[in-house]
């Protein structure tokens, strides 16, 4: 793993201390706030000052839990991709083929990508990091690399329960995802409006694909 993939969750774990120490939900408070500028608005016109008083805290307490604007981006962005993460699981009582399990990451990473304000907020982001480069290795940090460890961590799990053969499970998340998007990020990205027949079609053929490359034994591509 490279220095720019360290997990942002340890970086946060530990926050630049000052003042007194601020309790789970206050601080959730702050980041879901945070959250919602940073995906509405963008980086830059996101308010320090606005997002202490929409927390109901103080700019200073905001500065001593998290120590710059950056790192509560970095958070914020972390908190919205908890959201899918539960299909990460790697909990061995969860049901389903793993065909029928691949499906329903597809679909959930999907529909998190597909989001109006998702959209809008990456086409934000990748116009911000012209002039500051360091916003998009912050991005990538906090949610499109840490969601791949994941979901890398998920392949060798099944992997390990005799469900998949993936030598290099970071590789083949990386290709999961692209199959499933298709082009999808792109048409999204100039105006084209999602159809959900076509994206079924997609993580449908994506599972299918995958599992003919990394299924553990003949066939398993048509369990689905």
């Amino acid at each position: 793993m490279s220095i720019a993939e360290t997990s942002v969750a340890e970086k946060n774990a530990n926050p630049r201390r000052g003042g007194r120490p601020l309790d789970a939900a206050k601080r959730r408070a702050i980041i879901e706030k945070a959250a919602h500028h940073f995906f509405h608005h963008g980086f830059a016109a996101t308010a320090i000052e606005q997002v202490a008083a929409d927390a109901g805290v103080s700019k200073v307490t905001i500065y001593n839990q998290f120590g710059d604007k950056r790192a509560l981006f970095a958070a914020a962005v972390e908190c919205e991709c908890e959201k899918i993460r539960g299909h990460f699981s790697l909990d061995p009582a969860r049901q389903g083929s793993i065909a029928e399990r691949l499906t329903a990451i597809g679909a959930a990473i999907v529909a998190f990508l597909s989001r109006p304000e998702m959209v809008q907020f990456e086409r934000r982001i990748a116009a911000e990091t012209e002039a500051e480069p360091g916003l998009g290795a912050a991005f990538l940090e906090a949610g499109p690399w840490r969601m791949k460890r994941a979901f890398a961590a998920y392949l060798s799990h099944a992997e390990a329960a005799g469900e998949l053969r993936v030598a290099d499970p970071l590789l083949a998340a990386e290709q999961f995802v692209s199959l499933c998007k298709g082009m999808g990020d792109l048409e999204r990205r100039f105006g084209c409006h999602d159809d959900d027949e076509t994206n079924r079609r997609r993580i449908a053929g994506a599972v299918e694909v995958f599992l003919a490359a990394y299924g553990a034994a003949p066939g398993a591509a048509r369990d689905r």
